[in-house]
Formats: C-alpha cells, structure tokens, sequence
C-alpha cells in the first residue's frame, strides 16, 4: 500500500531517560529564548526562529536527531511505558486478552537476562532448515518459510489494492533483500561510500562468527553475501524510479509469472504462503524478480546458505542477546546513523510493541492522552483547511475547468481519519508468551504476515488504518484517497487546544494541508477520487503542472546539506510540493477563519502573522548528526528540516509581507524563480 507520510523531523520515536523536557508554555506564548538574535527571519528563518533552541538542545548520545517534536515523543512514550508495566504487573487472572498480549511481550522483551541465556538458540530450528538445503525447491522452500516471520528475502510477498481497480486486493511481489540501506549504497564510487562497503563487510563478519561460524570462514561468507547482494542491487529501482506509479504496476497472470522466474514453482510457493487461490500477482519490479529467480540456480547453493543466515540473524539482532544487539548497534545506529550510544532497553521495548502491537497498546493510551475535546478541534481544523482547498483549486489560474471538476471532486470525497481507528484491530489470533522475546517478535511477524496475506481476493477494508494511535506522524493513501491524522501527533508542540489559532494553523495546520496536497502532489495526483491509477488530467493542465512541480524539483536540486552533497530533487519533489501546498492552504484557512471576528492582538512582540509563520517553522526545528543526515538525503523523500522551513517560504509573498523582508533578502525570492503551483 503506497502512502505519502509527513516525517516533521528525523527524530527517534522516544526521548533520553535522563533529559528534562522544556515546560509547556501558557497559552499564545513564543520563548523569545527559542531565537537566534544574531539570526536574521529575511535571510535564514529556519535559523532566526530556532537558532536558539538548537544551540541550547545539541543531540543527546542515545539519539541521531533531537527536535521540539522529542518533547511529544517523550511525553508518548513515558505513557506507553505505564500502560505496558500496568500490564505486565497486573494478576494473570484480572487481564484482558490484549492486556496479556501486550504486557508479555513487554516483560519478555524487559528480560534481559533471559534474552542473553538464550543466546541464538530461538532461531536454531530455522538455522537448522537453511543448512539442510540441497536443492532449488529447498531453497524455494526456505524463502516462503523466512517471509512468513518476517525475513523478507530475496523479494517481498504482500497484499496491496490493485492500482487501476481499487475495490481489488491482489497479491504484490515487490524488491527486497538488500542489508545496506537501498541499492545505490553497492555502486557510489566516493570514498565514503566505499568504506561503508568495506565496514558492512566487516560487520556481516562479526554477526556470522556470534552465531558460531570460524572467522576464516566468515570473510568469504562475507564476500559472498555481497557479491549476491550486489547482483540484486543491480536489477533493483532506484528510488527515484520507485516514485513512478505506473512504473511499479505490472499485473500478470500466475502463468506469465512462472515465464519471468521459472526457478520458482509458484503455485507451490503461494500454497505455502496461504494463499493457493492466487490467479494473478502485480510484479512491482519483473527485471529484478526475474534476477533473483536467475541467482537461484545460478549461485552455489552454500553462497544462498549463507546469505539467508545473515538476512536471519541481521533481522532480529536487536532481539538477540547483548552480543548480537551491541554489534547491530555499533554498524547500524552508530557507523551509519552517528549514534554515540543505545537508548534505555525500556525506551526500545516500548517502540517495539508499538510497532508489533500498536493497536492493542493504543487503545489505553488513547483514553489518556486525546479527549473528545481534542478530536473536536483537529476535526474543525481538517474542515476548515479542506475548505481552503477547495476554494484554492477552485480559482487556479492555470487548471482548466475539465480538470478543475475532477479535482474538486477527488478532494470531496476525501476520507478523513482523526486520531484512532472506529474498530481496533482483533489480535485474538496472535500468540504471545513469556518466553524467549525473539520469540514474540517472530510470532508478531507471523501474525501479520497472515493478517496481510488473508486479505487478498477480500473486499477492500477502508476502515484500517496505516499507523498506530501513539505515532507521531500522518499520512495521504492514494489507494484510499484518505487522510489520517493519529493522535499521536495531534498534541503540543504541534497541536494544543489552548494555543491561539496562529500557531495552530501553522503548525498542524500545514501539516493537515501538507496530508491534502499529497493528493495533487506529483504522484498523487496521478490517482483519481476513487484510488484508481488514472489519467484525469487534461494533457496540456498535465503539462503545467509538470512544469511548476520541475520548479520545486530545481530548488531542492541547488540546496546543500554540507560541501558536495546536496538534495535529490526528483527523489523530494512529492514531499516538498506537499510542503509547499501544506503552508499554503494552512494560511488560507486560518485567513477563513478570522473572517467576522476582531483581528487578533500581538503577543510577546509577534503579530499574528508572524505566529502563523513562527509555528510553521518552530514545529520543524530538530538537530541532526552528519552521518543520519547523509543517509536520510540518500533515501529518504523528505527534504531536510531547514529546507522544509525556507524553501516554502521564499516562495510566499505573504511570509515577506509578515517579516517586512526587502525583493534582494536571500528569502525573498525574485518572481521569475518563484514556485507557484497553488
């Protein structure tokens, strides 16, 4: 399922143990603190406005990014905490079912010591299965058993709405397999680059020795995983090409599949699975499908061996004993990502069963956290904002009334999704013990590996959601030409019943109009009211637009994260036109919303301008270490917060109005360069 997601900073899902977190201001209250005064709001306004608070708030060692956003992440996870111990620590006989699923796997995950007893040993039996080996159809055998719990090797198997028929469910192969970051990360020819290699090398090493391998024999596995890897990576998509809809939809028979990897019995592969009705499958990526499927019977079988104990082992690391942990930590978080140290097992364990359980630990956490009061005013807000659009697409000078028609049209049937699901997710078929946490974790896989998989050749269920209630962030599905806000992100900083609507409208507010623009963005825009991949633009609107999305596509190509790297801007493009639109609609609609009411006051020397403004940009500060950056530019399609902050604003008369900024103020930019798509 394709969803365009916010991601306001890059920040981790939880907050140092040990750090105090900021008092909430009272109501309509900016910390003048918070600036930069050397800093000027017409040069650099993502530094003017949180120049301060980044110097006063460097990263803590246990994170890659801290923001004002970690104070709401804090905040969620310390209640998450209480309801998982709650759980835990409650008599077996007063649990609920959910209550004993999510305080197990909570308590298992807690046991260290238990974690570290058991060593590897929960994974021997599929260890077992892969040296056991001897055959093709063994091989065929071992990837559908390592799917099933989660290990998605070589490729990937799921459900996914049929692209040009929403009301379908159909089976999904899609590219997979890879241990570094995407595909480019096997080819760049720069000396980071290729020590990155040389360090992943040495890393596939060290796992495979903890888990019992000679160390002479773990160089050449080594060799070997990457020599395979790379072979993948060659037929894989960039993810430039991975934005490309149509690209990605390659519908076909079970017959013309089996002519595209004919190494793979797939009618057997799909009984397996459990799915044995299967007639036809979307091939996301047939050239790389149709590698992996040469590689079967073109590889040594112990060179697969091999590849599929790392794909195992490297999948559940975190879930190992100490060893294990501590050397996925060392590559992964500190070699890749510049963390200097692992956060609290507490901080880990409850991001773990968000992940896995989400919506069985949500629902406590939901009547503690968002009111009814709360969800009335992000409603009210969405509300306001849709209006906005529709009014904006109503009056586009360059949009011609037939495409017109259909966008105000796609926009009213906007599904909207405000804090947590109606129905909450039925996890009776899920089995959680106090046993061993890898355990859990794989049994959790499993679970949703079938939940996923039953799903196809069913009704399409619109009612699901995507994200669990505690997660900060929101997202547009185009399959579902919905917008969902969890409450988790609905909360102070970004979102606070008793802030004036200036703030508010600029800072959730954006983002409930960033969710909007996904829709009209360059990829959403290329499904229509219903979900369906369709072509409802005119040719010569499609070519307008096209035109004004390259302008956004040129900017972020000129921005640079530090000397010689900069943005790719065709990899962004989608999230910062949905940038760009988000700031654009917000002020709209709070413009509705003043109309018939007295102008609102200054505040602590800030018009109420300004505030809109202050609250886009406040809501987006975050410090990052040089190496998570890097790595986010390289696959991530969303920009880095500085540019989220000063490229949409450059481009708004209004912003320069607000700041009193002269035509030559490095924010200003001159008309001819300006971005104009809303």
């Amino acid at each position: 399922m394709k969803r365009a997601c916010l991601v306001v900073v890059a920040v981790a899902l939880s907050a140092c143990a040990t750090r105090v977190a900021p008092s909430k201001p009272s109501p309509m209250q900016f910390d003048r603190a918070d600036l930069d005064p050397s800093a000027s709001a017409c040069t650099d306004f993502y530094q003017y406005t949180n120049g301060g608070w980044l110097a006063r708030n460097p990263i803590p060692p246990q994170y890659t990014a801290w923001g004002h956003a970690s104070v709401l992440l804090e905040e969620n996870r310390r209640i998450l905490r209480e309801v998982l111990e709650a759980a835990a620590n409650k008599p077996a006989a007063q649990r609920s079912p959910n209550e004993q699923k999510i305080g197990d796997f909570y308590s298992s995950c807690m046991n260290e010591q238990a974690v570290n007893d058991a060593g590897i040993a929960p994974l021997q039996e599929e260890l077992d299965r892969i040296n056991a080996i001897s055959s093709v159809r063994d091989l065929q055998n071992e990837f559908a058993s390592l799917q099933t719990a989660g290990v998605e090797v070589p490729f990937s198997l799921h459900s996914n709405q049929d692209a040009k028929n929403s009301t379908e469910v159909i089976a999904e192969i899609s590219q997979d397999g890879l241990g570094l970051p995407n595909r480019d990360y096997y080819f760049k020819t720069d000396e980071r680059s290729k020590a990155i290699r040389d360090e992943y090398m040495k890393h596939v090493a060290k796992m495979l020795e903890l888990a019992g391998d000679a160390p002479p024999r773990t160089a050449s596995e080594a060799q070997s995983i990457m020599q395979l890897e790379t072979a993948l990576a060659a037929a894989s998509m960039t993810p430039v090409e991975l934005r490309d809809p149509n690209a990605t939809y390659n519908r076909m028979p079970l017959a013309q599949l089996g002519t595209v990897a004919p190494n793979m019995d797939w009618p057997s592969y799909f009984t397996q699975e459990g799915i044995p009705s299967v007639s036809s499958v979307n091939v996301a990526q047939p050239k790389f499908v149709a590698e992996a499927g040469r590689l079967m019977s073109a590889l040594p079988l112990e060179d697969w061996k091999s590849y599929l104990h790392w794909h195992l082992i490297t999948s559940t690391a975190g879930a190992l004993s100490s060893p294990f942990d501590q050397e996925n930590f060392r590559f992964r978080a500190g070699y890749l990502r510049g963390q200097k140290q692992q956060l609290p097992r507490w901080q880990r364990c409850v991001t773990a069963a968000n992940a896995q359980i989400g919506e069985a630990l949500g629902q406590a956490w939901v009547t503690r956290k968002f009111g009814p009061e709360a969800k009335q005013r992000a409603s009210d807000l969405v509300e306001n904002l849709m209006a906005a659009l529709h009014d904006d697409l109503s009056t586009l000078r360059w949009m011609s009334p037939a495409t017109r028609q259909q966008a105000t049209g796609k926009l009213n049937t906007f599904v909207r999704k405000i804090g947590y699901p109606d129905q909450w997710r039925d996890y009776s078929a899920l089995t959680v013990t106090s046993g061993p946490w890898v355990s859990n974790v794989r049994s959790a896989n499993a679970f949703e590996r079938r939940r996923d998989l039953a799903k196809i050749g069913k009704p399409v269920d619109r009612a699901e959601w995507g994200m669990t209630p505690p997660t900060f962030n929101a997202y547009y599905n185009p399959a579902l030409n919905e917008i969902v806000f969890p409450a988790g992100i609905l909360q102070w900083p970004m979102f606070d019943v008793a802030q004036d609507d200036a703030f508010n409208y600029g800072a959730i507010g954006s983002v409930i109009g960033h969710e909007m623009t996904h829709g009209f963005d360059d990829e959403g825009s290329q499904y229509d009211a219903q979900g369906n991949l369709r072509n409802w633009w005119t040719e010569e609107d499609r070519k307008k637009f096209d035109q004004r999305a390259e302008c956004i596509v040129k900017q972020f190509d000129a921005f640079e994260i530090e000397p010689g790297i900069h943005h790719n801007g065709k990899l962004v493009a989608g999230e910062a036109i949905a940038d760009f639109g988000g700031i654009v609609i917000a002020w709209d609609a709070w413009q509705r919303s003043l109309k018939g009411k007295p102008k609102p006051p200054v505040v602590d020397g800030f018009t109420p301008e300004q505030r809109f403004f202050l609250g886009f940009a406040r809501a987006r500060a975050a410090n990052s270490t040089p190496e998570w950056l890097r790595l986010r530019i390289a696959t991530d399609p969303h920009p880095a917060n500085q540019f989220r902050v000063n490229g949409p604003l450059s481009n708004m008369p209004q912003f320069s109005s607000a700041f009193g900024c002269k035509a030559n103020d490095p924010m200003v930019r001159p008309p001819d360069q300006r971005c104009d798509i809303w």
